[in-house]
C-alpha cells in the first residue's frame, strides 16, 4: 500500500484517480482550497498567497499534480488568461519548493500538462520530442512544464500532456453531446482538425502507471493510439447516440462567438502514444467507437 497526495483532487480526472487508488487500498490524501476530514484527508493551500500545509507530505510516496483552472470554464479575458497561466506556474512552484526543504522527500512526482503544448500542427504527428506552438495555450503548457521539471533533480518526475478527456460526467464529451440531445448535430470549422482523445479510465490509469513503474520518467503523451478528426468524432458520436449529424458551423462563427478560446475546437494535434506503449501501459479502450460504447452503455 502506498500513500499519495493528489492536488486537483477534486477535478475530473483527480476523482477519478482518487477512486482507483483506493479500490487497490492506497491511501489518498488531497491538496484542496480548504482543509477537510473525510474518506480522503484534505490539507489546505492558498496558491495566490503562497501558502501551504506541509503536513500534507507526511509520509507521501508519490504526487500526483493535477491542479489548475479549467480551460474552457469562461471566455478568455486578459484576466482570465492570467489566472489560467499563474494556476499552473505558481501552484507548481508552491509544489516544487516546498519539496525541495523536506528532508524525507516521496519517490515520484507526477504532474499533468496538455497536448495544446504543441499548438496548431494541421495533420503533422507530434511525439513527445516535437517543439512548442506559439499560441496562448502552447505558451502556458510551456511555462507549467518548467515548473513542473524543476522537480526533477529532487524526485522521479514525469509529466503527462492530456488529450481530449472523454467522460460523461465532465470535460468536452458533455459539451459534444448536447447538440445531438436537440437533434442538431454539428461539425465545427472545417472537420478536419485532429482530436487526439482519451478515456477518462484509461487516463487515470496511466497517471497510477507512471507511480507505479520506477522506470518512467520525462514527457508522455496522454492519448488513445488512434486519433480522430473532428468529423470522425462527430461522426462516431453520431452513430453511438442514434441522432443525425447534420449541421456544420463555420470557424468565423465560433471565433465570434468563443474569441480567441476559438482555437480549443478549430485547432488540433495528431499526437503519437508510441512512448506510452513502450512504457508497457495498454489501452482498454484503444478506438473511439469502443470507448464511446462504455462511456454511454451502448451495446455493440
Amino acid at each position: 500500500m502506498a500513500k499519495i497526495l493528489i492536488t486537483g483532487g477534486s477535478g475530473l480526472l483527480g476523482r477519478r484517480i482518487t477512486a482507483m487508488l483506493l479500490a487497490r487500498g492506497d491511501e489518498v490524501v488531497h491538496l484542496s482550497r480548504e482543509a477537510k476530514n473525510g474518506l480522503v484527508k484534505s490539507y489546505a493551500w492558498n496558491i495566490a498567497q503562497e501558502q501551504l500545509d506541509t503536513a500534507a507530505f507526511g509520509g507521501v510516496d508519490h504526487i500526483i499534480h493535477l491542479a489548475g483552472a479549467g480551460i474552457a470554464d469562461s471566455r478568455w479575458t486578459a484576466s482570465r488568461k492570467k489566472e489560467i497561466l499563474e494556476s499552473r506556474t505558481k501552484g507548481t512552484r508552491l509544489l516544487v519548493d516546498a519539496l525541495e526543504w523536506l528532508p524525507k522527500k516521496p519517490k515520484t512526482f507526477v504532474s499533468a500538462s496538455a497536448i495544446g503544448y504543441y499548438g496548431d500542427v494541421s495533420d503533422r504527428l507530434c511525439t513527445e520530442a516535437s517543439p512548442p506552438g506559439q499560441d496562448f495555450l502552447a505558451e502556458v503548457c510551456a511555462a507549467w512544464e518548467q515548473e513542473s521539471m524543476r522537480a526533477a533533480p529532487l524526485l522521479r518526475t514525469a509529466i503527462v500532456r492530456i488529450g481530449i478527456v472523454l467522460s460523461t460526467e465532465g470535460g468536452a464529451l458533455p459539451k459534444l453531446m448536447l447538440p445531438f440531445r436537440l437533434y442538431a448535430g454539428a461539425v465545427l470549422g472545417s472537420g478536419r482538425q485532429f482530436m487526439s482523445w482519451v478515456h477518462i479510465d484509461d487516463l487515470a490509469r496511466l497517471f497510477i502507471h507512471l507511480i507505479d513503474e520506477p522506470e518512467t520518467e520525462g514527457i508522455y503523451n496522454g492519448v488513445a493510439p488512434i486519433p480522430e478528426t473532428h468529423y470522425t468524432l462527430m461522426k462516431a458520436l453520431s452513430i453511438a447516440l442514434k441522432r443525425p449529424l447534420w449541421l456544420w458551423v463555420p470557424g468565423i462563427f465560433l471565433r465570434l462567438a468563443l474569441g480567441e478560446m476559438a482555437i480549443t475546437v478549430l485547432t488540433g494535434q495528431q499526437v503519437s502514444d508510441e512512448k506510452v506503449m513502450q512504457s508497457g501501459f495498454r489501452f482498454q479502450y484503444g478506438n473511439i467507437h469502443s470507448a464511446l460504447r462504455a462511456l454511454l452503455h451502448v451495446k455493440s
